[in-house]
């Protein structure tokens, strides 16, 4: 088990097996995730996608197998708003349930947390089973914070005991904190009080997201996790708000068999 309380990172490389051309590699979807994490400030702004995408970037980049995101809501209390898949999903809810786990820890601690499953079983008897038998060996969190303002957390998890390197940990913490000023200075949020509306709309976002996975899932015959894949591309790739987008669905105005078919193909 460990922790730590990070500053701003130095940027640190790992050069790892994959020598220069791998250090490239991540360079390059480090700086477009960055990109990526400093577009709160676009007319269509959506809390749920910024996450969502912040999660997907991590385990891209800092050798996650899953990642997912939570927020504080207005009584302090964590709620999930992001996840790379739906195993990482599910997990997280019980996190949440249990009341016990690293991104818990993460957030009341203002501080990074890294465990394996054998050493983290003391700290969190509950959770930790139902990580390992999710198939996660290396748990891992950072928060969300602005100085000493914390408002969630990252999760990180591994299929193996390896753990996360200073690099990795310095990234992720970098990461973080990008995607946590973001959403404060975002400019719907500038106004202190609209914070906790800016949540709760996140909120029911995927309360309603979550209700179109499972539509297209069943009509479809596809995974949760292909439904949502199929939801992000198309409302990407017609220019949609994803929580727009997922309403509709759920509404039945727009039929599931549309979300099947990328622009170009036949019907």
């Amino acid at each position: 088990m460990s922790e730590t309380n990070r500053g701003r990172p130095g940027w640190p490389v790992d050069s790892g097996p994959h020598g220069r051309s791998g250090d490239v590699a991540r360079d390059t979807l480090l700086a477009r995730a960055f990109v990526r994490l400093a577009d709160t400030l676009a007319s269509d702004f959506d809390v749920v996608d910024f996450l969502q995408t912040l999660s997907e970037d991590s385990v891209a980049i800092l050798g996650a197998e899953a990642a997912g995101v939570m927020l504080a809501d207005p009584r302090g209390g964590l709620r999930l708003i992001a996840s790379s898949d739906e195993r990482m999903r599910l997990l997280e809810l019980f996190e949440l349930q249990g009341e016990q786990g690293p991104c818990l820890d993460a957030f009341s601690s203002g501080r990074a947390i890294q465990a394996s499953a054998a050493d983290s079983l003391g700290r969190w008897p509950v959770f930790t089973p139902h990580a390992s038998d999710a198939g996660f060996q290396m748990m891992c969190a950072v928060p969300l914070r602005v100085r000493t303002d914390v408002i969630g957390a990252l999760n990180l998890f591994r299929g193996i005991d390896e753990p996360f390197t200073d690099a990795e940990l310095d990234l992720a913490q970098a990461m973080a904190e990008v995607a946590a000023i973001g959403l404060i200075q975002e400019r719907a949020l500038r106004e202190r009080g609209l914070l906790a509306d800016q949540l709760q709309a996140a909120l029911n976002s995927r309360v309603v997201i979550e209700q179109a996975k499972g539509m297209l899932a069943e009509y479809l015959t596809v995974t949760v996790d292909d439904a949502f894949t199929l939801l992000r591309h198309y409302a990407r790739d017609h220019n949609r708000k994803l929580s727009e987008l997922a309403s509709d669905v759920a509404e039945r105005k727009i039929p599931s068999a549309a979300l099947a078919r990328r622009p170009g193909q036949q019907p």
